[in-house]
């Protein structure tokens, strides 16, 4: 009689998600189907980088909370000069390696660990900054008032959150542009 032995889960298979405009226009990327994460859209991609455009080539960007690494992605073709994705979950980090490595770009780096802690531990200053966490985890406060200090003059940091979230901003911290649309809402912020 034949044992029934618990099989092995198969890992799910990965996820796409296209880039919009710039150098890698209409390439293919996969990113990891990871519990919560939910890539930026293309349209609301479309309207952050017409906001963008001007400000990007040539941009130091930070892309906080990865996932699947959509904007950072995309701010890299369309000409910013690196990007650090800072990504908690292994399989998210290591699929997003693997789609740079794949796109034979080394303007950017991946970094394995908490945003706080990364925030934490980095000294470097960034021209734009996405920050886009998980929207049950409700960190937009604590990372902006950690983000203060790893600004260039002039940065901008885009932010996205449920639609009707509330975001009181840090003190000297203006919202430059917003938009909603579906259930979320985005928001372009300077700090003075």
């Amino acid at each position: 009689m034949p044992r029934n032995r618990p099989r092995k889960a198969s890992p799910q298979p990965l996820s796409q998600l296209r880039i919009i405009g710039g150098e890698w226009r209409g390439r293919r990327l996969q990113f990891a189907p990871v519990e919560g994460l939910r890539p930026t859209g293309d349209r609301l991609r479309e309207t952050l980088f017409n906001w963008l455009q001007f400000r990007l080539p040539g941009a130091r960007c930070l892309d906080l909370f990865a996932g699947s690494g959509a904007l950072g992605l995309e701010a890299l073709s369309r000409g910013a000069a690196s990007v650090e994705f800072v990504e908690l979950n292994r399989r998210a980090a290591d699929t997003l390696r693997a789609q740079l490595q794949l796109l034979g770009t080394d303007r950017g780096r991946v970094h394995h660990q908490s945003a706080l802690d990364f925030l934490a531990g980095d000294a470097s200053a960034y021209d734009i900054v996405f920050l886009d966490p998980p929207f049950t985890a409700d960190l937009w406060q604590p990372a902006l008032a950690a983000l203060h200090d790893r600004l260039a003059p002039r940065a901008l940091v885009y932010v996205e959150t449920p639609r009707d979230t509330a975001l009181p901003l840090p003190e000297h911290w203006q919202v430059e542009k917003e938009k909603r649309a579906g259930q979320v809402c985005m928001r372009l912020l300077s700090a003075a």
